[in-house]
């Protein structure tokens, strides 16, 4: 749709797309941020689910990017993230480096986040 085509003008791949992609390289998604998790035993780690319409993209966010962009990430209902595309035994994540909230590209879709803090 209409999302996709502006996605695809600003170089955003689609969370299907990711597993084509070389271990180690940079890639930029966007999606709805369907679920964010903090948990105890994770070191400060943030752990952020996002869909788009081809899937779910597990970004991994680390506590010093967290702190530095804490805004888009707490806030963001469609987030843009550059990061470093980590593969290993079937699992893929992207390991986030730069979070942009683009959540008024998408107008008042009713989208509500379940978090989990």
């Amino acid at each position: 749709g209409l999302l996709r085509e502006r996605l695809r003008r600003r170089g955003v791949t689609t969370a299907a797309s990711l597993w084509q992609r070389r271990n180690g390289s940079i890639a930029q998604v966007a999606g709805l941020v369907i679920c964010r998790q903090r948990p105890m035993t994770a070191s400060g780690v943030t752990f952020v689910t996002l869909e788009d319409e081809t899937g779910q993209v597990n970004l991994v966010v680390w506590p010093a990017t967290a702190l530095a962009q804490r805004k888009p990430l707490l806030k963001a209902r469609l987030l843009s993230v550059t990061g470093t595309i980590q593969q290993e035994d079937g699992v893929l994540h992207l390991v986030a480096g730069k979070l942009e909230d683009w959540s008024s590209w998408i107008g008042d879709l009713a989208s509500k986040s379940r978090d989990f803090h």
